[in-house]
């Protein structure tokens, strides 16, 4: 399985949780990501003030908030493709912690 290399080149903050982003083969990307926001690692980024402090990581050139969580450039780049699968386990790591 080929995994493409992408990297984020640029984002900016265009409401609430969204983001748009700018790869290096110089295609964006406007990605919501609060029906992600789960889990250990994504839940804390509910909190709107960590969200916005987003940045980009100089050495893999991905998004990357203070807590340490981040995604695939690739994933972020083919958001589309993922979403879906990532907004349903969302939602199973939020049942199980009822």
């Amino acid at each position: 399985m080929v995994h493409p290399i992408h990297r984020v080149k640029a984002f900016e903050i265009v409401k609430p949780y969204t983001l748009r982003v700018r790869f290096d083969d110089d295609t964006e990307q406007t990605i919501d990501f609060q029906p992600v926001l789960a889990g250990k690692l994504y839940a804390p980024l509910k909190n709107l003030s960590l969200f916005n402090q987003v940045h980009i990581d100089p050495e893999v050139h991905t998004l990357l908030w203070p807590n340490g969580a981040d995604f695939d450039p690739a994933t972020l780049h083919d958001w589309p493709e993922h979403v879906d699968f990532l907004t349903t386990r969302a939602r199973q790591w939020e049942l199980a912690t009822v």
